[in-house]
């Protein structure tokens, strides 16, 4: 599991490799991940939106972005949480996924960065 916490707001994360199969004749490895977002601080906040890098073994790059988390944009009071599963596919057996959530404070009405700790992707035969 890799975490971490920004501004009160803790992130952590669990990954999985789902399986490879064919697409437009290309091999694709996918990958499962569930994340939890927990409220440490003392006010509410609400997830707008989300920024992810996404880069594959042979570094190429693809940037995901847009409102909230599959389709929610939660509202956390203190000591609650939200937790979601999502996935992604690479073209290799390695990769890694990285970003932000922007938030909204609701006692100052300030929006802020909620860093998503940066966290691999990789198929278990591929680890030797």
């Amino acid at each position: 599991m890799t975490q971490q916490i920004t501004k009160g707001i803790k992130i952590s994360v669990e990954t999985h490799f789902e399986g490879m199969f064919y697409k437009n004749y290309k091999i694709h490895y996918a990958f499962g991940y569930q994340i939890t977002i927990e409220n440490q601080s003392n006010d509410s906040v609400q997830l707008k939106s989300r920024f992810w890098e996404i880069k594959d073994a042979l570094n190429d790059t693809e940037i995901v972005k847009g409102e909230g988390v599959i389709g929610k944009q939660p509202i956390l009071k203190p000591n609650e949480s939200h937790t979601y599963q999502s996935g992604c596919l690479l073209t290799g057996p390695f990769g890694a996924m990285t970003g932000y959530y922007n938030m909204l404070n609701f006692s100052n009405s300030r929006s802020f960065k909620v860093r998503i700790p940066t966290f691999k992707l990789s198929a278990p035969y591929a680890l030797n």
